[in-house]
Parts: C-alpha cells; sequence; structure tokens
C-alpha cells in the first residue's frame, strides 16, 4: 500500500517482461513526504483516476507511451469514452522497481549500471513555468543546496514569477526522503545516456505543454508539475505513475493555488509542520521517526472544498459531469476566505 494509492499485481514484471497491475487510487493524501494524512478527501481517488486516465489517452495520440491499459470497469480495461460511472482503477502495464541499496546514511544506486530493460527510472522529473510562494526552489536557493545558474536564472526570483524559459528539475524517487540532484548527478545514478537524459527532457517538454494547454481551458495556469518514467523491454521511455492530476501539478487561478498546495498552506501554519522541518535537517533518512506529534485534521470547511475542486477540476478537464460538484471558479471564491 502506497501513501495515496494501492497497487495491485496481476502479472508480476520479470527480467525480460512488463508484468499487469492495477492501481486503485485512494482518497488519502500526503503532504510534505509524511505519508497518510489524517484525513481522506471523499472521491479524490475516483476524480484522481479519470483525470490520469484523459492525460494518457491524450498522450497515446500523439505517439507517447504509456504504461496505461484502461480505467477498470466491470472487471475489465475501458476507455473514458466507454465509462458510464467513475471508476477508481486503472490497468496498467507493470515495470520492474528496483531499489537502490541504502548503506548508512546514502544509497548505493550501483544496480542500475546493470541493468538495462523493463524497469522504473528511479527519478521524478519535474517542470517549472514559475515560481509560485512555497516553491520549493526559495528554499534551496536561500539554504545554498542550489545556485542560480544551475536553474538558468541570472537573479535572485521572486515569489510568483513567470518564467521566462520553463525549469526542468530532478529529484530522487525511491530514497526515503525526495532529494533535489543536478541532471548530471541524475544521468549518473540512473545508468542514463546524455542522448537519454535529452529525450527525457523532450517528452517532459511535451507533458508541460499538453497540461498547460488543458488548465488555460478551464481558467488555471499550469505553475509546476512532475512526471515518473521507466524503459520497456526495449529500453523505449514509458510514461508511469499518474500526471496532470492535482496531485502531481500545482495550478492557480488568479493566484490562488486549486491543488492540495491548499492543505499545505495550512499545514504550514502548524507545530507539527515546524516539527517536521527540524527533525529534516537532523536526519533525512529517519526524520520521520523523531517527529513525536501527528498532524492534525483540515479544518471541516476547508476539506470539504478540497474535496469539491478534486471533483470540479475532472469534471471540466473531460467535459463530462462525472459528480455533482459546483464550477472550480465558485468552489475557489469560498476557499479565499478560508486560506
Amino acid at each position: 500500500m502506497g501513501s495515496v494509492k494501492d497497487l495491485m499485481v496481476i502479472k508480476p514484471p520479470t527480467e525480460k517482461e512488463p508484468g499487469i497491475g492495477r492501481f486503485v487510487f485512494s482518497d488519502r493524501y500526503s503532504v510534505f513526504d509524511w505519508g497518510e494524512m489524517p484525513d481522506h478527501i471523499a472521491r479524490k481517488g475516483q476524480a484522481i483516476c479519470l483525470a490520469t486516465a484523459y492525460f494518457f489517452e491524450k498522450l497515446e495520440e500523439f505517439g507517447i507511451k504509456t504504461h496505461y491499459r484502461g480505467v477498470v470497469s466491470d472487471g475489465q480495461a475501458k476507455r473514458l469514452k466507454d465509462l458510464d460511472k467513475p471508476g477508481d482503477t486503472v490497468e496498467i502495464t507493470l515495470l520492474r522497481v528496483i531499489k537502490p541499496e541504502l548503506r548508512g546514511s546514502t544509497y548505493d544506486y550501483s544496480i542500475y549500471k546493470e541493468v538495462r530493460n523493463n524497469f522504473l527510472i528511479p527519478l521524478e522529473i519535474i517542470y517549472r513555468n514559475s515560481l509560485p510562494e512555497g516553491s520549493s526552489v526559495f528554499k534551496r536557493l536561500r539554504e545554498g543546496q542550489v545556485k542560480l545558474s544551475d536553474l538558468g536564472l541570472s537573479e535572485m526570483p521572486t515569489p510568483g514569477q513567470v518564467l521566462e524559459t520553463p525549469i526542468y528539475d530532478v529529484s530522487t524517487k525511491l530514497e526515503v526522503t525526495d532529494r533535489y540532484i543536478s541532471w548530471e548527478e541524475a544521468r549518473e545514478i540512473s545508468g542514463l545516456s546524455e542522448e537519454e537524459i535529452r529525450e527525457m527532457k523532450r517528452i517532459l517538454s511535451l507533458v508541460n505543454e499538453l497540461i498547460t494547454k488543458e488548465a488555460k481551458k478551464m481558467g488555471l495556469y499550469n505553475e509546476d508539475g512532475k512526471i515518473e518514467l521507466g524503459f520497456d523491454q526495449h529500453r523505449n521511455f514509458m510514461i508511469v505513475d499518474a500526471l496532470g492530476t492535482l496531485d502531481e501539478c500545482r495550478f492557480t487561478y488568479e493566484g490562488l493555488p486549486v491543488s492540495k498546495e491548499i492543505a499545505r498552506i495550512f499545514y504550514r501554519k502548524t507545530e507539527w509542520y515546524q516539527e517536521v522541518e527540524e527533525s529534516k535537517k537532523k536526519d533525512r533518512v529517519n526524520w520521520k521517526a523523531n517527529v513525536k506529534n501527528p498532524p492534525p485534521p483540515l479544518p471541516k470547511e476547508l476539506y470539504e472544498a478540497i474535496s469539491l475542486i478534486y471533483q470540479a477540476y475532472t469534471n471540466e478537464l473531460t467535459g463530462k459531469k462525472w459528480f455533482d460538484a459546483p464550477s472550480i471558479t465558485e468552489i475557489l471564491k469560498s476557499v479565499k476566505k478560508l486560506v
């Protein structure tokens, strides 16, 4: 079980062939790498499932290979046009997950120099079209973890700054806590060639353009987002996991967050968050064990608003009213008063 979705293995992958699996999208959610939070967001799982299915089907129209096989309904994997009710499960082509070995406080990625095909690449690949307040970039710049030149910037950015050219960022995927790294380190630990890094960025750019275009139709701005990739049995790139959802992307409407960033805004004001941040500074690997207080639940009104945002987003994205929810615009007017 993951923090936000569960994996069912129908046919396990082997060294030579991919398998078949199913992602069951739950109503759980996670922020700040904590894992399952105390609240479960009603109908979030169904909304995320349909939204990511929509983007996978769009990408396939452009010839981009993905692991998506369809939304499960009545035991079969179906396209969105063939569904008569929302589902919470997608069937996928399943790749091997080969974890780096933890040695003390560091990770050994040498296995990736040996494997060639049919595995998840241990990276999260991120695009940034702007730097909204709360973006990790500001914290990393303040703490000297990254330089302006690393991000293609010539001067210190300000919260809300729209970038002339998107920043392509990368972090680890299979460590206890995600860790931002340089593209050179990403290439080295994953056993990738320079050409494969260029192709990875090309795919990321196409995904960014697609999500930005679809979000604009709803009056939303695509601030940033991420994708994950794997290699199929012929070492061709394949987009995996989920994409274009309110968990993978950060959208805004007239500067107001339209994602789980709303929950982050609330939690940044809590003592629990301060404890999480302090613990991470002391121990990057075992920080969670040192956090003594659990996160508090969301306020009722904020919880209900977040639930409706997930549902409204999927309705408007797909052009079909799967859920009984008002428009995103109506919901966000009430959210402004809460945050």
